[in-house]
């Protein structure tokens, strides 16, 4: 059962320590599965950790708070090749794509690479919820902030743009976040910004926020944008608690 219309789910969270696993799944991740509409059986969700290398210890953990979650799981991995002959029947398959973090300039080459940036478009398009954390947040955008490039945080400007606005993550936990967003709007490298703060997320019906919500307390999502004159102006959206 699809979502009703495209759905994305972009946070800085997702994820919370097991009690008898390495993590479990959190609240983030359970909305993106109920925005999916799915009922009468296990949710199908797919994992990329393409951002990180498809590390073997990732997926057997990421398996592992599927398994806790009561969610089936199915791996998208692009290392030492496509692990499916056709990747967009498989994301078509599941309910929700959870995308994981780490470096989103690699994902955004390797997924052009091997058509993932189209198969994700076709999967939006059908209904299945588009999610993920930090890269996988930042990954649906036009663009956003990133260490992808080494310790200096600096802009990625070639995002899916599956969604008309840059994308902040982290932003209340990494310092250097919020004010080189603010540099890069007010310089005109980055347009219209939306960010989080870690457990929060937003969520876009085609390509209109439609809610924030988040899985700790006092955190808060924002809207950062620059006027007539240049001055960069910042907006709190304060979210419904999960």
């Amino acid at each position: 059962m699809p979502a009703g219309a495209p759905t994305i789910l972009a946070t800085s969270g997702g994820y919370r320590g097991g009690a008898r696993t390495m993590l479990e799944l959190g609240d983030l991740v359970t909305h993106a599965v109920e925005r999916s509409g799915v009922t009468g059986r296990r949710p199908r969700l797919a994992f990329l950790g393409t951002a990180g290398g498809d590390q073997a210890y990732r997926l057997a953990t990421m398996h592992e708070a599927a398994r806790v979650a009561g969610y089936d799981m199915t791996p998208v991995t692009l290392f030492m090749m496509p692990n499916h002959d056709d990747i967009a029947a498989a994301l078509l398959d599941v309910d929700v794509v959870w995308v994981d973090g780490g470096s989103v300039a690699n994902l955004l080459a390797l997924w052009r690479l091997h058509g993932v940036d189209e198969a994700m478009r076709q999967a939006w398009e059908a209904g299945v919820v588009l999610a993920g954390v930090s890269a996988g947040s930042i990954c649906w955008f036009t663009g956003g902030t990133t260490d992808s490039f080494g310790p200096e945080l600096a802009a990625v400007t070639n995002g899916l743009g599956l969604l008309p606005y840059a994308n902040g993550v982290h932003y209340d936990s990494e310092a250097r976040r919020r004010p080189l967003v603010h540099r890069l709007v007010a310089e005109g490298v980055l347009g219209e910004t939306h960010c989080t703060d870690d457990g929060v997320g937003l969520v876009y019906e085609g390509t209109t926020l439609v809610e924030v919500v988040a899985e700790r307390d006092g955190a808060a999502g924002y809207r950062v944008t620059r006027d007539a004159s240049g001055e960069v102006i910042e907006e709190r959206w304060e979210p419904r608690r999960l």
